[in-house]
């Protein structure tokens, strides 16, 4: 297998599995160099008619999320999101993270959603599928925009993300946080940097997410660190570490997620790991088939986000008393939802 390119994840970029022809390459012999230049991030734009996303999964905690971007420039390797670009023809692999999609009217989309009449709030999730503060939102400014609507219709939401760039929107989001509107969900894998730029090549160093936790936290802005994913063998060993560094920066809840390999995810996965980790690739697989029945993936509702057997469950015994330890274990504040100001205002007759 040919080496990775420098800053992406995936290793290959398999045909998607709604195309209608697959294609395979072959090592012939003639092969004398690695001569391939390497992927550039592409942005195409959509605009869709809605942009809240609704869901009804019982083991995911909320029920609407606006996603402004498909795809992620990040480039981690297990993203459970990766399956989803087959769905424009594109693949799992390279393209899920150089060919993105971006939806530049959004806001106002989001605006007419709620101001319909029969619309009842709950807590948006922004970064349910992919990182609403990838690279390209530097640019675009499109979470942003989102997020001063929330504001204007005082509209509460839930933040996960592993950018320093929200940061950037702390004029919005503390003044927020003041009224009980929003918390920030950073994801943190490993506290490793060797190990951080393989598995999410563009993301930000695990110090400066440590970092953008404590700036959050002295703008009054209530932090949940996700230790997502735990993946056996590579990073389970340091969930401990993790959740007390999360701690001294100023988190005040932790959650962790193990690791999906939902379809095209899982041959991605185990390519990267051939590449990267090749002594180590075939515990890591199997340790992960212990934890999903025999499989890769376990997509059933309740399992697919803890999974079962001895390792998972010790891995959750091991959360559960770190978290109980360092005080993150607390029960999460509900968001105000009684604020909202969104359904248009009566006219009077005269």
């Amino acid at each position: 297998m040919k080496p990775p390119y420098k800053g992406r994840g995936a290793v290959s970029n398999p045909d998607g599995r709604y195309n209608e022809y697959r294609y395979e390459s072959i090592d012939d012999g003639w092969d004398t160099g690695d001569d391939r230049s390497a992927p550039r991030t592409e942005v195409s734009f959509e605009h869709p008619r809605t942009v809240i996303a609704r869901n009804d999964s019982p083991d995911v905690p909320f029920d609407r999320a606006v996603n402004p971007y498909r795809g992620c420039e990040h480039g981690c390797i297990y993203c459970y999101a990766r399956p989803s670009h087959a769905w424009l023809g594109l693949s799992p692999g390279l393209d899920f993270e150089t060919k993105l999609t971006a939806k530049p009217d959004a806001a106002e989309r989001l605006r007419r959603e709620l101001q319909a009449p029969g619309y009842r709030p709950a807590p948006i999730a922004l970064g349910a599928n992919t990182d609403p503060y990838q690279p390209i939102e530097r640019r675009f400014r499109i979470t942003r925009r989102i997020l001063e609507v929330l504001r204007e219709f005082d509209h509460p939401c839930t933040i996960t993300t592993k950018s320093s760039l929200v940061e950037r929107d702390l004029d919005l989001i503390a003044p927020m946080a003041e009224r009980n509107l929003v918390r920030v969900q950073v994801s943190l894998t490993t506290l490793q940097p060797p190990l951080a730029r393989k598995l999410e090549p563009r993301a930000c160093a695990p110090r400066r997410r440590l970092q953008t936790i404590a700036r959050l936290r002295e703008a009054g802005v209530p932090v949940t660190v996700m230790v997502a994913p735990v993946i056996p063998v590579l990073t389970d060993a340091e969930l401990e570490r993790i959740l007390k560094a999360a701690a001294d920066a100023g988190a005040t809840h932790a959650g962790y997620v193990l690791v999906r390999l939902p379809q095209e995810v899982a041959d991605l996965f185990a390519d990267w790991l051939q590449v990267h980790f090749p002594d180590q690739a075939a515990h890591v697989m199997n340790r992960i088939r212990d934890c999903r029945g025999g499989r890769a993936d376990d997509p059933r509702f309740g399992h697919r986000m803890r999974g079962e057997g001895i390792f998972a469950d010790l891995i959750a015994q091991r959360f559960r008393l770190a978290a109980r330890r360092l005080g993150l274990d607390r029960p999460l504040t509900p968001l105000d939802t009684g604020r909202f100001r969104g359904s248009p205002r009566q006219l009077t007759l005269f």
